[in-house]
């Protein structure tokens, strides 16, 4: 009777310890199952890669760097000098103004373009709103540095006084004059007053003609002013498609406001591959103005012409 009573006993007691484990173990797996829900249904964090992170603040960057751009190297000369447009303003109307085509020989004609630079820089309220002006103060880099013996920024202290080095200075480093160079009537022999002069090998062979016309070619040029010397006049361009009606007003408002005679033609020699007349070729309203003299800058009178330029465009 004892050892029944044992038995029943200890069988209690494993029911009770099976019991005991079958609930445990329910509640484990219970317990693992709703964390494995609670994965599934939890969206997964992704961190994006490096370059998505960084792409579009670089890209920002980037359109700033091109908005607030102030210069432009739009080629090099023979002597691989940079010839650089600096621009001012941020309008859609582009108006372009070259100098120092014909290097030392002209040599005022850069520092003209110099204080159009500095006034640009002290009076950028003096650009309209929807203007934008570029300035390329020296197209020969290698003829100018014949008559300055160096580069950049200069004074007139610094030219050469020799007139065969002035001379020498006119042409480029192939000895080509670059106002031959351009596609209106162009020929490979040219016209200076008495003198023959070589056009180059071809129409833009020199690569400082190439880096203007590219220059023009990509942008949309609304008019033109090119400096030279020296006559003491603004003459307008043609070639062989009429003075643009447009040409005719900047000639005259020109010419008006710096006091300088107006001239529908430039006639005192035959023109063979002329820089401006190939932009009115291309039908860009452009004018020469010819400083007085080889040495005097006539920067009071150029003033009063650029900003009568800069009102007739002004919306």
């Amino acid at each position: 009777m004892g050892v029944m009573k044992n038995l029943i006993i200890i069988g209690v007691v494993l029911v009770l310890i099976g019991i005991g484990a079958y609930l445990f173990i329910k509640s484990s797996s219970n317990t693992v199952r709703v964390d494995n829900e609670q994965t599934v249904n939890q969206k997964p964090v992704v961190t994006p890669p490096a370059s998505t992170t960084t792409s579009v603040p670089v890209n920002q960057e980037e359109e700033a760097e091109k908005t607030n751009e102030k210069e432009t190297v739009i080629g090099t000369s023979v002597e691989e000098r940079a010839i650089t447009a600096y621009h001012y303003g941020t309008g859609k109307t582009e108006l372009l103004f070259v100098g120092g085509i014909h290097g030392g020989y002209a040599w005022n004609t850069v520092l003209v373009a110099y204080e159009l630079m500095d006034y640009l820089e002290a009076n950028p309220s003096a650009i309209p709103a929807n203007v934008k002006v570029t300035v390329i103060p020296v197209l020969n880099p290698d003829g100018l540095a014949k008559a300055v013996q160096s580069d950049g920024r200069f004074n007139a202290t610094d030219v050469s006084t020799s007139d065969a080095t002035l001379v020498v200075g006119r042409f480029n480093a192939h000895t080509v004059d670059l106002n031959r160079n351009f596609d209106c009537d162009w020929q490979s022999s040219g016209t200076w007053q008495n003198k023959t002069v070589s056009g180059g090998s071809k129409v833009f062979s020199e690569p400082e003609s190439q880096a203007l016309r590219d220059y023009v070619e990509a942008h949309d040029i609304t008019a033109a002013v090119v400096w030279y010397s020296a006559a003491g006049g603004v003459y307008a361009s043609n070639c062989h498609n009429g003075v643009l009606p447009e040409t005719t007003t900047l000639t005259y408002l020109f010419a008006k406001a710096s006091g300088y005679t107006a001239n529908n033609s430039f006639d005192f020699y035959q023109l063979t591959g002329d820089m401006v007349n190939w932009l009115a070729k291309n039908n860009i309203p452009a004018i020469s103005v010819l400083l007085t003299n080889h040495k005097d800058v006539e920067w009071d009178k150029n003033k009063a012409g650029i900003e009568a330029i800069l009102k007739n465009y002004a919306q």
